[in-house]
């Protein structure tokens, strides 16, 4: 179609020149005027008929492209007999308007499929623009804030003010909790955001979702976790006391009454000596053993500031180095950056730091060629994350999520605070703390922080 429509306007531009020469040439030699006069309106016919040709060909094209703008299908396209140029043009203009309607229907089945996925999942969805007006919200949304319509942002102000807020400033890929006051009692809420471009325009995708009862039952299995680690800890104190008493109490009595002063001979008494004193042994044992929870249940409140994980990680292999100078254990640490900034309480963190390296230290105490490292970096969402791994024996699967339970413990002289401490602390300057582990390989005890937007030039590696 493009090599014959050429060819028409080459033909009739052509034909226009010839003609127009062919006219000068007539009144320059002084031929009769008519002939002149022929080969002009030959030429202005000539002229014509070529505004014509391209004006048809354009307005069939414009129409065509007005009806895909206005997703108007159903426009019909003339055959034009007569020009085979014209005639390839429709032809081939009806195929793409065929072609595009059945892309657009699919969109649409596309669209409806989501829309009614997204409808009938139980997390509550809404999509904003950057004038704050929702485009899309799912019932199930409208249902968890009790709102019947949702059109704007600001219309969050009616469920809570907070939940206004954080919906306004969450940024995409991050997500927070909020706690809201319901009908029927607290409703913890977890928010995360995403950032998608729909028709040139910026939108802010937010889910919302009721974790209050998932919580409900980390917190009631943590609950029970530290109960029975109770109840075996306390039991195991009381057991020996109770049974010491009674044989006291039986060596001293006979058929319900006391016996004489006579029949307490020294025997007797060393036996007594030595029954109080692990009667008082456990009593301490069990007065640690408090003092322990006791110190679990009061940590102090951080005093947070920004602190270079360099200067951490060289006081900590200080402190670790001058306590373990008898093992032959061998110290990396890994930098992502020298100049490294996390927002925390150094002492606390120090302290955390300093006892997943006793840990290490411990598991490795019979490993050759023991190693730990200290490392650092950022993650995709601008986090920093501090590690601790060994190649030591590493945590059996069955016990990993178990070791942060207050009082657990797989040594024997251990009182199983420590981690759970640790987590408590880390928690305290906004962060996190897991343990993953390939057993017979690896350990790593990993802390996360929330960004502080200091960032960083070179690599560097320690080694003591």
């Amino acid at each position: 179609m493009t090599n014959s429509f050429f060819v028409n306007i080459i033909t009739r531009i052509v034909a226009i020149v010839l003609l127009s020469i062919f006219a000068g040439w007539i009144f320059s030699s002084q031929q009769p005027i008519y002939l002149g006069v022929t080969a002009l309106t030959g030429v202005v016919f000539l002229a014509i008929n070529l505004v014509w040709y391209v004006n048809k060909t354009n307005r069939t094209i414009a129409y065509f492209f007005d009806a895909v703008r206005n997703d108007d299908f159903s426009l019909s396209i003339p055959n034009y007999k007569g020009s085979k140029t014209l005639t390839a043009l429709s032809y081939n203009l009806r195929r793409i308007s065929e072609h595009i309607e059945q892309i657009h229907i699919e969109n649409l089945r596309q669209e409806k499929y989501f829309e009614a996925m997204i409808e009938h999942i139980t997390v509550g969805v809404m999509s904003i623009n950057s004038q704050g007006f929702i485009v899309n919200c799912n019932s199930s949304l409208k249902k968890l804030l009790g709102l019947n319509q949702l059109t704007h942002i600001r219309q969050l102000d009616k469920v809570d003010t907070k939940l206004a807020k954080l919906a306004n400033g969450i940024r995409a890929n991050q997500e927070q909790t909020i706690i809201l006051s319901g009908k029927n009692g607290p409703v913890t809420l977890l928010v995360k955001a995403s950032a998608f471009t729909n028709n040139n325009e910026q939108l802010k995708l937010l889910s919302v979702q009721d974790i209050k009862k998932e919580l409900d039952e980390k917190e009631l299995d943590s609950w029970l976790k530290l109960i029975r680690v109770l109840t075996h800890e306390i039991m195991n104190a009381i057991a020996p006391i109770t049974s010491l008493s009674e044989n006291l109490r039986n060596q001293y009595v006979k058929e319900v009454e006391p016996i004489s002063a006579t029949e307490v001979d020294e025997a007797l008494i060393g036996r007594t000596i030595r029954a109080l004193g692990v009667i008082c042994e456990q009593g301490q044992g069990l007065t640690r053993f408090v003092e322990n929870y006791r110190n679990l249940t009061r940590l102090p409140k951080p005093e947070i500031s920004e602190v270079l994980v360099k200067n951490l990680f060289e006081k900590t292999l200080i402190l670790f180095k001058s306590k373990f100078t008898e093992q032959t254990i061998s110290v990396y640490t890994q930098l992502e950056n020298d100049a490294q900034i996390v927002r925390v309480d150094e002492s606390q963190i120090l302290q955390v730091l300093l006892n997943l390296l006793k840990n290490s230290a411990d598991a490795l105490a019979d490993s050759p060629n023991a190693k730990i490292t200290l490392s650092s970096w950022a993650n995709s969402r601008g986090e920093v994350m501090l590690a601790v791994s060994d190649n030591g024996p590493g945590i059996p699967p069955e016990i990993i999520d178990e070791v942060f339970i207050p009082f657990f413990t797989t040594r024997e002289e251990g009182n199983g605070i420590g981690l759970s401490i640790s987590r408590q602390l880390v928690r305290l300057n906004n962060g996190g703390l897991t343990a993953t582990s390939n057993p017979g390989l690896s350990t790593t005890f990993t802390l996360k922080f929330r960004p502080s937007f200091t960032f960083f030039p070179e690599n560097s590696d320690l080694k003591i």
